[in-house]
């Protein structure tokens, strides 16, 4: 449905989808996966064409509207966490080290996924599944979504510096909802009172509330009123002595910049060492080059 509207809407406007692609920007392949419904476009992608072929807004509401995933398949020990985050009213977390899945870019998935030599297929529905949770939460009316970032999460490089630079832009992007916050606990801060280790505080409607943790190859839930409480509070100190909501957005702002120099650099010193290289095959090829004599004339000889 969303791919005919766009086709609809681009072929009025007279563009191609390469002319598409190209004011996006994006590959033409990408467009061309969405028309037919192949591809599952981002939330950006749909503002964008709103703009671009002037719907009023009509691809966004949409794309809103729209169960992405309605076939997705989680692993069996995480099923529990997924339905509850399909009915919570409130999502409290922290996170060390990884950046938390209901904030991750396809492209950050991904490069996590890949990392356990899974194959290309098990990838990709792994990443459907990780993006199937964040529907609901960015949604206009979507539940609270509170959650501190140690910032290992900024620092530890997933796939490249052009990924974690996007990666940052994502953050930046969707902690500006109203229902997300989104706060930092910088590394140089002492005395910060930090969990053990990543945690979810999770509330479900009828007051129910778990303790979600997990560790090498499965979660644990304790719905212990105690622990619930004891876990809560030490949250709730970590929030208040982390950066606020603002001043951690300036902290993922220079993370970001961190990596778009990195790899300006990079890029840089890829062209010089190919500058190097075909000067010194220049080099090469001058010096394996075929040596003619060259015709001298002999001087005069002066008359006595």
């Amino acid at each position: 449905m969303f791919g005919e509207v766009l086709k609809h809407h681009r072929e009025a406007a007279l563009l191609t989808q390469a002319a598409l692609a190209a004011k996006i920007p994006c590959d033409r392949s990408h467009v061309a996966r969405v028309e037919a419904g192949t591809r599952v476009p981002q939330e950006a992608f749909a503002k964008a064409c709103d703009e671009l072929l002037d719907t009023g807004g009509v691809l966004l509401r949409l794309w809103g509207r729209i169960d992405w995933y309605p076939e997705v398949q989680h692993p069996d020990w995480f099923k529990r966490r997924a339905e509850m985050d399909a009915v919570a009213i409130a999502l409290r977390e922290y996170q060390e080290r990884v950046i938390p899945g209901l904030l991750q870019t396809p492209d950050y998935a991904r490069a996590l996924f890949s990392r356990r030599s899974a194959s290309a297929d098990e990838v990709e529905e792994r990443v459907r599944a990780r993006l199937s949770r964040q529907q609901r939460f960015r949604a206009d009316d979507g539940p609270l979504y509170v959650v501190v970032l140690d910032e290992s999460c900024l620092r530890n490089v997933v796939g490249s510096p052009k990924l974690m630079r996007d990666q940052c832009a994502h953050l930046l992007s969707v902690g500006r909802r109203p229902n997300i916050r989104i706060q930092v606990a910088p590394a140089g801060i002492i005395g910060l009172a930090r969990p053990r280790g990543s945690m979810s505080l999770i509330e479900l409607p009828g007051g129910r509330r778990w303790v979600y943790s997990e560790s090498l190859d499965r979660g644990h839930f304790n719905d212990d009123p105690a622990a619930y409480a004891r876990h809560f509070q030490t949250y709730d100190v970590l929030r208040a002595d982390a950066c606020s909501p603002r001043e951690s957005a300036a902290l993922i702002s220079d993370a970001m910049e961190g990596y778009e120099h990195h790899e300006q650099a990079r890029t840089r010193r890829r062209d010089l060492d190919q500058e190097h290289v075909q000067r010194r095959q220049r080099r090469q090829l001058h010096r394996n080059r075929p040596r003619y004599p060259r015709h001298r004339p002999r001087p005069r000889q002066q008359e006595p």
